[in-house]
């Protein structure tokens, strides 16, 4: 099965908000596709990427905390709605 992670639209939001660092979220289901999400959006938006690895349990679980933590400028989150 195809996914569209919509990396255009992506990369887009990190020129707008001008972030160096990405901070990536993905439902269980995705998780086997974050390695490739994130390389093509280093390699398209010039950025350093991180996944969050742990589990999610919905977009009310961003990890915005965590990001602060580690100097992150912006969290992607994943998933079949619009958040």
């Amino acid at each position: 099965m195809n996914y569209d992670f919509e990396i255009d639209r992506v990369c887009e939001e990190i020129r707008k908000t001008k972030a160096k660092s990405v901070g990536l979220q993905f439902p269980e289901g995705l998780k086997t596709k974050a390695l490739d999400v994130a390389r093509e959006i280093e390699r398209r938006c010039s950025v350093t990427t991180f996944i969050f690895a742990d589990p999610c349990y919905g977009a009310c679980d961003t990890k915005e905390p965590e990001a602060k933590r580690l100097g992150i400028d912006l969290i992607i989150h994943f998933g079949h709605d619009e958040f």
